[in-house]
């Protein structure tokens, strides 16, 4: 397991609110670079040898986007159905964004992404959860790599994903990390507007309550009037 701490705001910069832990799956069949694509994420470097991930592999990073600090757990399971088995309930569990994979020199990889997908509805995991695909391995790509690319950024669209074509070995890993840190952001508003919702109804609850309250002291001076 690799672990890579990273701020994206200086020491002289405005104080962080307290960490908050964000679990993004990383899906697709073996062979397509989940774990290259994850390992430059959390350490800035290509790995010089990877080999099948048995299970799950897990890496983490810590992120500093607006003055929160976000630690962005990324699950990397193994793409083969012999190696997931014992470990899919734990994969499936608490997430908050999913990256799907395939390897565009692999159509094969591209034609099984409705079955990633369909595996992670039959776990619950529903359209409101960020999501994005990745056309992974770029600089190996053909000149007829066009009309797959085309069919993956209309899949993408449909399914209301970000389209990513990257390469996890390319020189610059600007856009591997345009990826989760998007994703991170999303996260971080989606759960700012799920805060902003949970207090206006608060608010139209207490103001309900002293609408009550009023009501009743109201009819409390009208009896004691009659009286």
């Amino acid at each position: 397991m690799d672990s890579s701490l990273e701020s994206s705001s200086s020491s002289n910069g405005p104080p962080t609110r307290c960490c908050r832990t964000c679990k993004i799956i990383v899906i697709g069949d073996a062979g397509v670079g989940k774990t290259c694509l994850t390992h430059r994420f959390c350490t800035g470097q290509f790995p010089t040898r990877t080999e099948a991930t048995i299970g799950v592999d897990f890496r983490e990073k810590l992120l500093q986007i607006d003055g929160e600090k976000i630690k962005v757990q990324l699950w990397d399971t193994a793409g083969q159905e012999r190696f997931r088995k014992s470990m899919v309930q734990h994969y499936y569990r608490n997430v908050h964004g999913i990256v799907f994979v395939f390897d565009v020199t692999n159509q094969s990889s591209f034609c099984n992404l409705p079955l990633w997908m369909d595996e992670c509805r039959q776990h619950s995991l529903g359209l409101e959860i960020p999501r994005a695909l990745v056309c992974n391995k770029a600089d190996l790509m053909s000149s007829n790599a066009s009309v797959l690319i085309e069919q993956a950024r209309h899949l993408a669209e449909v399914h209301g994903m970000s389209f990513y074509l990257t390469s996890a070995k390319g020189l610059k890993g600007d856009q591997v990390d345009s990826i989760f840190m998007a994703l991170a952001q999303r996260l971080k508003s989606q759960r700012r507007e799920s805060v902003n919702g949970r207090v206006l109804e608060c608010r139209a609850e207490s103001l309900k309550i002293q609408a009550r309250v009023i009501t009743a002291q109201e009819t409390k001076k009208k009896w004691t009037c009659i009286c």
